[in-house]
């Protein structure tokens, strides 16, 4: 894996979000020598849809990507539909990608990319349910463990979690890509 240190990733969620899609890639940046930083328009200390207990580092609405050098989107369908409708969280994500940073996802995650209309002409991978979503935003859908496009790193379900993090840790080492367009 590439060494991601003094690299910063900033992890959107909510409430109800997928418990391994946080903390697998969380231990896989942070064992690559990266910080990482969980950020939520919550206060308090979020909870997985497993039960897993996360603190909140830092609010949404105070949030700077420019502090950052990745962004890392988890899924769990609560998480990410409540991701989808914040305002704060939108505008969030949407900065990863205005300044082309890496930015990862999986399963349902992408629902917040598409309310950020950040997907259109890529290709992209989701939970299956979302391929019409992701279609109907612009985004060339395929069903495969791990796609790439521009620093964009998906992924469908937890069972793809290995390559996914390897392929998230060698994008963030990589940093900024200029072909990629908001």
């Amino acid at each position: 894996m590439a060494k991601l240190d003094g690299k910063k990733v900033a992890f959107l969620l909510t409430n109800g979000y997928e418990d391994s899609e946080l903390t697998s890639p969380w231990d896989a940046v942070i064992e690559a020598g990266a910080q990482a930083t969980l950020v939520s328009p919550a206060d308090d200390d979020l909870t997985g849809k497993k039960g897993h207990r996360a603190p909140v580092d830092l609010d949404v609405a105070s949030a700077d990507a420019s502090d950052f050098d990745a962004l890392m989107l988890p899924g769990g369908v609560v998480n990410a539909d409540h991701l989808r409708m914040d305002e704060d969280s939108v505008k969030f994500a949407r900065a990863f990608f205005e300044a082309h940073k890496p930015v990862g996802v999986i399963c349902h995650g992408a629902w917040i990319l598409i309310e950020a209309d950040v997907v259109k002409d890529r290709k992209i991978t989701s939970y299956p349910s979302l391929k019409t979503d992701l279609k109907n935003a612009g985004a060339h859908w395929v069903d495969e463990e791990v796609v790439t496009d521009q620093g964009l790193v998906s992924s469908r379900t937890p069972d793809d979690l290995p390559a996914f993090n390897a392929k998230l840790v060698e994008e963030i080492g990589e940093g900024p890509h200029k072909g990629q367009t908001a």
